[in-house]
């Protein structure tokens, strides 16, 4: 009797992952209102520069450089969705609104942590080429070896790219 207390008590453990489920969601979602301020923001500076018809310096850095990084923070609120969608359906129960679904949404099906792992891996890597591609953006090139540097930094994306489109497929 005593090991069927403990037995339930330690399975009951599991609900604490509810905090990290919710705290998630709840940043995924300050991820997703900050993204889209910041492009309302990128919006309204491209409508009254050119309301205005002022001419600025970096425009076009400024608004490809605002769109980017908003897409970033997107990606980063996908990673918590993913995370928190994950747990829960790892830890506490399948989620029964999702399977009634008659599509085929099989991007928040988790049924394993290397799932999960494999999954916000991949969200993880396109933030960090997003990241590389906004910084890129930004930079200034003083010559031809620079250029050769960022033409073999973004071979050696598009190679990493491709094979990580082929990692779970066994064709």
């Amino acid at each position: 009797m005593l090991e069927k207390i403990f037995e339930s008590g330690l399975w009951s453990t599991r609900f604490i992952i509810l905090l990290a489920v919710i705290f998630g969601l709840v940043g995924a979602g300050v991820l997703f209102a900050v993204a889209s301020f910041d492009v309302y923001d990128t919006a309204e500076k491209v409508f009254w520069t050119y309301y205005n018809h002022e001419h600025v310096e970096s425009f076009h850095e400024d608004v490809v450089g605002g769109i980017i990084g908003a897409v970033d923070l997107y990606l980063i609120g996908v990673v918590m969705l993913l995370f928190s969608f994950g747990l829960y359906e790892l830890f506490i129960s399948d989620i029964d609104v999702a399977k009634e679904d008659d599509g085929d949404n099989k991007i928040l099906a988790i049924h394993s942590l290397d799932q999960l792992k494999d999954k916000i891996s991949k969200v993880i890597v396109m933030v960090l080429v997003v990241t590389f591609f906004q910084r890129v953006g930004h930079t200034e090139y003083h010559g031809a070896l620079e250029m050769l540097y960022l033409a073999l930094s973004v071979t050696a994306i598009s190679v990493g790219l491709y094979f990580l489109s082929k990692v779970g497929h066994h064709d």
